[in-house]
């Protein structure tokens, strides 16, 4: 496969392909809530296409130069739109980062810090002065890369889904 990565908005018909990539990811994660423990979770993972009819919201998809689904991230120029618990979604001047996920087979391709700059960058364009995101403990890969792309821990953001600890984080722009 090419490494060459191609960050677009999510078609209609790839919609149950980007869910059924999110169950698959999330559900494998060591330590994550399973589809037992938290179906409305999941459910909302495979609708995630849902998310691209919301107000100021994008779901962008990273396709190989093959046009095969590597991934995909859920955008948030208005974070009342954000959909978490605790207070992010009270966040002003602010762009929100969800439902990063990436196929397994696709994984050190640099495809989500691909998807996670593309939103970087339509933060900047909307002229926010930060971007917002969540992660759990379960979800290493992930937390470690945005550590390296500058996001920093903020426990003000920091809330439990049913029992899971979910942890915020803040990049200044």
């Amino acid at each position: 496969m090419s490494t060459s990565i191609t960050i677009r908005d999510i078609r209609a018909e790839e919609f149950a392909a980007f869910g059924g990539l999110l169950v698959r990811v999330y559900s494998q994660l060591e330590g994550f809530p399973s589809v037992e423990e938290q179906p409305e979770y999941y459910e909302l993972l495979a609708n995630v296409g849902r998310f691209a009819e919301r107000p100021s919201t994008r779901v962008l998809v990273a396709l190989s130069a093959e046009g095969l689904l590597l991934g995909g991230v859920v955008y948030f120029a208005d974070m009342g739109q954000y959909g978490s618990g605790g207070t992010a979604t009270a966040m002003q001047n602010a762009s929100g980062i969800r439902l990063l996920g990436v196929d397994p087979e696709a994984r050190g391709l640099g495809v989500g810090k691909a998807l996670t700059n593309a939103c970087i960058e339509l933060a900047r364009q909307h002229r926010h002065r930060q971007v917002i995101l969540h992660t759990t403990k379960a979800m290493q890969v992930a937390w470690k890369m945005y550590e390296k792309m500058g996001f920093r821990r903020s426990e003000d953001l920091d809330f439990t889904q049913q029992d899971l600890p979910v942890f915020g984080f803040r990049l200044e722009l």
